[in-house]
């Protein structure tokens, strides 16, 4: 796993809609559920929530936890 994408994860923040302003490591997984099943953003924006996407679906968000201090 890439280190800058995980630091990205827990320092960018949702820059629109419902969870505006939530850093993308906090959003609830329904709602990356929900972007799966739309279709992610274009771009980075989409990258970094399919990632956490994946994450959440593995189990892997203690990877997280020590980047988030």
């Amino acid at each position: 796993m890439n280190p800058e994408l995980l630091m990205a994860l827990v320092q960018t923040r949702m820059p629109y809609g419902k969870y505006k302003d939530r850093l993308i490591c906090d959003l609830p997984e329904h709602y990356l559920v929900w972007y799966q099943e739309k279709g992610f953003p274009a771009g980075k924006l989409g990258g970094l929530m399919a990632t956490m996407y994946e994450i959440k679906l593995n189990g892997l968000e203690y990877l997280l936890k020590p980047l988030r201090k």
